[in-house]
């Protein structure tokens, strides 16, 4: 079981995938570079959370088209 995402998060992440979705790919620390170019946020939590959203969207999504 994890822990549940706030709106923000969801919010943000749907966001920043719709606009830069062919830059995320499956790996969290990928991701994690990618926000830091393309939505610097400060806070090191909200950035990490936000990385795993946005890397278990893109496993779901790549799941679907197969």
């Amino acid at each position: 079981m994890g822990r549940i995402k706030s709106v923000a998060i969801k919010t943000l992440g749907n966001d920043l995938i719709a606009k830069h979705g062919k830059r995320f790919s499956d790996n969290f620390d990928t991701n994690k570079k990618v926000l830091r170019e393309v939505k610097p946020i400060e806070s090191k939590y909200v950035r990490n959370v936000l990385a795993g959203y946005i890397t278990r969207r893109v496993q779901i999504l790549k799941r679907r088209e197969i």
